[in-house]
């Protein structure tokens, strides 16, 4: 077994290369919703010129990946961060349903969830290439229901594929999560119960009828 890698020091070790360097290089930015980028974008801000890319293409209903779109939108206005501009990905659910045949049984956390990650960073590498950018990376790691190794993994092999450097990182540590925290409700940020294809939000659903059972 490989041993786990602390994503987290391997970015404060690039972060500080490239204040050794100057300058703010541009950083394509997946985002996931507005209380995941929160904090992430305030570790980020002064390092990078953030070009943020709203991509949850499988976000259901649609009304739902509209809402979480017009969040993360408002939030980037509000924390009035320099040079900092989003861009709405387009709504794929068809594709996603086709990306994950055969998974829909999967648990959360399991196979589906890695095709999930994959298709995200493959589309924010190729933003990234359009854009530009110098590098790419995720919100996503922020969250202590995502696995780091994994989502870092899959961006490396990415970045190679596509030729685009990834900023690896794990953004849950240094208490990055309880600042996402803080800052949603600083902001008053709308934060969702599922995270966010039709197959989490059964499992809500059914969570939610074992729990009202129970009682």
């Amino acid at each position: 077994m490989n041993p786990r890698v602390n994503y987290q020091i391997e970015m404060e070790r690039e972060l500080a290369r490239i204040a050794q360097r100057g300058g703010r290089p541009k950083l394509a930015l997946h985002a996931c919703c507005a209380p995941c980028s929160s904090a992430v974008l305030e570790r980020l801000s002064g390092a990078f010129e953030l070009e943020i890319f709203y991509y949850n293409p499988n976000i259901a209903p649609e009304p739902e990946f509209l809402h979480r779109a017009e969040e993360e939108q408002r939030l980037v206005r509000e924390m009035k961060l320099p040079d900092a501009r989003v861009t709405v990905g387009a709504y794929e659910p068809q594709r996603w349903l086709e990306l994950v045949h055969g998974h829909e049984a999967d648990p959360e956390g399991g196979a589906r969830c890695a095709i999930c990650f994959e298709m995200r960073l493959r589309a924010t590498a190729a933003f990234a290439k359009g854009i530009g950018a110098d590098y790419f990376t995720t919100t996503l790691s922020i969250s202590p229901l995502k696995d780091a190794q994994l989502l870092n993994a899959i961006g490396a092999r990415v970045a190679a594929e596509e030729g685009v450097r990834y900023l690896f990182s794990d953004f849950k540590k240094r208490n990055g999560y309880q600042r996402s925290i803080e800052l949603s409700a600083q902001y008053g940020l709308y934060r969702q119960d599922y995270c966010g294809c039709a197959f989490s939000r059964r499992e809500r659903e059914a969570r939610k009828a074992a729990g009202a059972k129970e009682e």
